[in-house]
């Protein structure tokens, strides 16, 4: 089989162990060629210009900025980009941004081989994926508010074990507009207290520590 008629990977994950399995498995396919990685989010931005893939795996989390918005530029230059988001994590959140940023599919790292090099084939056909443990999760809070960005950031700020009083200095708002702030997430996230929000927050990805 000539290159033409072959699936071009590119492979974006800051763990070189992740990498070379991934690598592996797809020299082992006579319709894949792998034909880049990358450890960050700019280098995968790079590599995509250089190499115009056909298909691409991101890593959720990377050290410079999250798959999602090396995604986001990537697809904002190359349109037809497609793009399999890869996540030990599986937080509805980041399930939910990535798939409204244009991912076409969403896969857990813990999948066996053989189902990320189908799942590759299905994406490079046109077709989404997404796992029905993913779809569940999703599923699950489906017509539920989104918290704000500036609720996200308060949440975050609550992680941290801040202080309304700290909170409200280091986000520049009232202390009476971070007690509304508190309330709304909490609602929003059905928690008691600030404590249970934190745990509901980080679970589904909305926030991280």
């Amino acid at each position: 089989m000539n290159d033409q008629s072959q699936i071009r990977v590119l492979c974006v994950d800051d763990h070189p162990l992740m990498r070379d399995g991934i690598g592996a498995a797809i020299r082992n396919e006579h319709d894949m060629l792998l034909v880049a990685e990358a450890a960050g989010g700019h280098e995968a931005i790079k590599a995509f210009r250089e190499h115009q893939p056909d298909v691409t795996l991101m890593d959720l989390r990377l050290p410079d900025i999250s798959g999602i918005d090396a995604m986001l530029a990537i697809r904002t230059e190359f349109r037809e980009a497609r793009v399999i988001m890869l996540t030990t994590f599986e937080g509805d959140a980041e399930m939910q941004r990535a798939l409204n940023a244009g991912a076409q599919g969403y896969l857990l790292k813990s999948l066996p081989r053989r189902q990320l090099l189908d799942v590759i084939r299905k994406v490079h056909s046109g077709r989404k994926h997404i796992p029905p443990e993913v779809a569940m999760h999703l599923a699950e809070h489906v017509g539920q508010d989104a918290l704000s960005k500036r609720e996200v950031e308060v949440l975050q700020t609550i992680a941290l074990g801040k202080r309304n009083s700290e909170i409200a200095v280091l986000l520049f708002i009232s202390e009476e507009t971070v007690k509304g702030h508190i309330k709304h997430i909490l609602e929003k996230l059905g928690a008691s207290d600030r404590t249970e929000a934190v745990a509901i927050g980080v679970r589904r990805g909305i926030i991280h520590l």
